[in-house]
């Protein structure tokens, strides 16, 4: 017996319908890359958005193509995303950080039509342009006033390109399974492979992200996506911000702490989400002034573990609630969240934070498990660690092009590439990349739990763990330590903090101090080049 209930496809751009009809004049407030600040309503954003759709379509671009955004948080790009998904075709974000060439690989192999990009990167596009093969026109986020000379051919101002329509345009209708944006992860190894996300599962990803026990928003929210639309999605906040009807604010290019700070307090922002080095910057910025966060309730911290030091400095110094997230460009990319669950919620002080350490627990939507190298699922304890495994409704089923087949299983297990543990109630640390982690006399060391408790010494900016060749013990762990500036802690100083906070044998071998740590594209710590930098190392105990 079937449900009698009406056949209503999880389409993109019902969000943007639902959100002009339902809050059509809530703001979008963006940081021009011009300069100034620009303001536009949900209603203008679908206006503007059938706009772009009528004329990719005008253009000749059709469902399925490949349409490439190369683009700052701004009101600009997301009228895009809708006006892209909205025709049928598929956004596709590029990560402005990874080399030129990178880029032009990517570009080539998801065989982008059309091209939006921002000011800033047009050097990069003039560069790479006559290697990318299919690339057919290029619309630059500006108007013609500040529209840049250029010896590019088949370019025009978006502002000059949206006047050319009326927006007299239908959504196109499709199979809420067809494509609608795709992402390449940072490829630290091999080449970068293509995640391609579909109506459903961003629609499904957009709901499950707004829970109360995941971001917990709501259109009472005023939110500020600091993490870009070109990392995995802007974790889904470009979606669920207007599916939820939230006042939004784009912080368009300037990302560093006076800058965040200034849109925090003006705008009112209740809400934010970004990697741990954003807000190091904005922390810095607070003690330095002696400014507060009057407005900001809420903070989502993710794409690298959260040092203990940053959810205790937000939390008791400014009020403000730390979730720890974890997730993946593979994932939509939300895959756990720490908010508290009645289990937990009459700890306080170190107990608390013990918990919030933790990268959380999973929402509806995914499901996750560990297994030893044998594939033998290992227990929820706390203690034991094996590889993290994950499935669900917006968790990828493959790469495109069939790419890493090896990390997907007959029952659309995807393995991560973590390595974590699981307590009873159902919260989840992860311990290291599996590529990472040290193997030390047969037992395994976690280099994340030893950054942040490096982290956690008042004098030390930025910290990193790598494994070092040992004559007895197979690896014991390096210390890499970036100083804060204007300090000198000594490697003995930063031992004896460290000492009685973990077990004896965790303790790193040797300290060494390093002007600036490398990082990937994404702002992960790049621990390939640490090992190659420093191969060959002689620890004091060999």
């Amino acid at each position: 017996m079937l449900g009698l209930m009406q056949q209503w496809p999880l389409l993109c751009h019902k969000i943007v319908d639902h959100a002009a009809r339902q809050h059509g004049h809530r703001e979008i407030v963006t940081r021009s890359i011009e300069g100034p600040i620009m303001r536009t309503t949900y209603g203008e954003l679908r206006e503007r958005s059938l706009k772009v759709a009528q004329l990719l379509t005008r253009d000749g671009f059709k469902r399925g193509d490949r349409i490439g955004t190369l683009a700052w948080n701004t009101g600009r790009h997301l009228e895009s995303w809708y006006g892209i998904m909205g025709m049928g075709g598929v956004y596709h974000t590029l990560n402005p950080r990874l080399f030129p060439e990178q880029i032009a690989w990517i570009m080539n192999h998801a065989e982008d039509q059309c091209l939006f990009v921002d000011l800033t990167f047009m050097p990069i596009v003039e560069a790479i342009a006559p290697a990318i093969q299919s690339l057919k026109k290029v619309i630059v986020f500006t108007d013609g006033a500040h529209m840049p000379e250029t010896g590019l051919s088949n370019v025009v101002a978006y502002e000059d390109w949206l006047a050319g329509a009326d927006g007299d345009f239908s959504w196109v209708e499709l199979d809420e399974n067809e494509a609608c944006g795709m992402c390449y992860t940072s490829g630290t190894t091999g080449d970068p492979k293509g995640v391609v996300y579909s109506h459903r599962s961003n629609v499904l990803h957009a709901m499950i992200a707004a829970l109360p026990d995941a971001m917990g928003v709501s259109s009472r929210d005023v939110i500020l996506p600091v993490v870009p639309m070109f990392h995995a999605n802007a974790w889904g906040l470009a979606q669920t911000a207007p599916l939820i009807g939230a006042k939004m604010v784009m912080p368009g290019a300037k990302m560093d702490g006076a800058s965040i700070y200034e849109l925090l307090d003006t705008e009112k922002v209740s809400f934010t989400a970004a990697v741990p080095t954003v807000w190091l910057m904005l922390l810095q910025y607070l003690e330095e002034t002696g400014k507060k966060l009057p407005y900001l309730n809420k903070v989502v911290i993710g794409g690298s573990a959260c040092p203990r030091a940053m959810t205790e400095k937000f939390e008791k110094n400014y009020g403000v609630e730390v979730v720890h997230a974890w997730g993946m460009t593979e994932m939509s990319p939300l895959g756990t969240l720490g908010s508290i669950k009645p289990e937990y919620v009459e700890l306080t002080g170190d107990r608390l934070f013990d918990i919030k350490e933790k990268q959380g627990h999973s929402p509806f939507g995914v499901e996750m498990k560990i297994t030893d190298d044998e594939n033998i699922e290992l227990p929820w304890d706390g203690k034991t660690f094996g590889r993290l495994k994950v499935r669900g409704p917006a968790v990828a089923s493959g790469y495109y092009g069939g790419a890493g087949a090896d990390q997907f299983d007959s029952e659309d297990w995807f393995d991560t590439g973590d390595v974590a543990h699981i307590d009873p109630n159902g919260y989840m640390q992860i311990t290291d990349r599996a590529k990472d982690v040290i193997k030390s006399g047969g037992e395994w060391i976690s280099t994340i739990d030893l950054e942040n408790l490096a982290v956690g010494h008042p004098d030390v900016a930025e910290a990193a763990v790598i494994g070092i060749a040992h004559p007895k013990w197979d690896e014991r762990p390096l210390l890499v330590i970036v100083r804060k500036q204007g300090k000198e802690p000594s490697r003995e100083e930063i031992l004896q903090f460290m000492e009685g906070k973990i077990a004896k044998w965790w303790m790193p071998d040797d300290v060494v101090f390093v002007e600036e740590i490398p990082h990937t594209a994404t702002g992960k710590i790049q621990k390939t080049t640490l090992r190659e930098q420093f191969r060959g190392y002689a620890l004091p105990s060999a």
